[in-house]
């Protein structure tokens, strides 16, 4: 498989996105399904701003997406690659 530069350093920005714990822990959570911020705060251990920070981000790179309920904002894997990227991982590293 041949690929450009710029899909190389697309490729390299979406691993350097994954490559934060507390992003990890928050894609972890939504792989059981839509979440709000406070509840993914709790699950990474950080405070809600900070997990915003990190939502934000993966929202930029189209890993997850939002849902609008009123005032409360829920968050979602953005489609089924977001899990398989995640499950391959994480296979990997209960494999090795």
């Amino acid at each position: 498989m041949t690929i450009d530069e710029t899909m190389a350093a697309d490729l390299a920005e979406l691993f350097r996105t994954l490559g934060d714990a507390s992003r990890i822990l928050i894609l972890s959570a939504l792989i059981s399904g839509e979440q709000n911020v406070n509840t993914l705060a709790e699950v990474a251990q950080i405070s809600e701003s900070a997990a915003s920070h990190h939502l934000r981000h993966l929202r930029q790179l189209k890993l997850v997406r939002t849902r609008k309920e009123g005032r409360y904002v829920y968050y979602s894997l953005d489609d089924h690659h977001v899990a398989e990227i995640f499950q391959s991982g994480l296979q990997h590293v209960q494999h090795g």
